[in-house]
């Protein structure tokens, strides 16, 4: 896999794209699932696949579902403050 090349550019499988990001394939599996990676097109809007028909995604698409993934999981929910009652 090359980390190096364009992100505009450079294809990538499930397994590609989880070792890049760092999680499991299933996590991207169902990042495609829920709508939060789409999966590369061609010009003519076509879905790209790879010769075994597995589908590919653009890297910079990969990395920033994997950034809002991040994001979502940093978030804390806050509580309102109890106030206490009064007799």
């Amino acid at each position: 896999m090359d980390l190096t090349g364009d992100l505009q550019t450079t294809l990538w499988t499930a397994q590609e794209a989880a070792d890049a990001a760092g999680v499991d394939v299933n996590v991207v599996r169902n990042w495609k699932y829920r709508g939060r990676l789409a999966q590369a097109r061609t010009g003519r809007g076509l879905p790209m696949t790879n010769a075994a028909g597995q589908p590919l995604f653009r890297a910079v698409d990969v990395v920033r579902a994997e950034r809002a993934t991040r994001e979502r999981a940093r978030r804390i929910y806050h509580v309102p403050a109890q106030t206490p009652a009064t007799a």
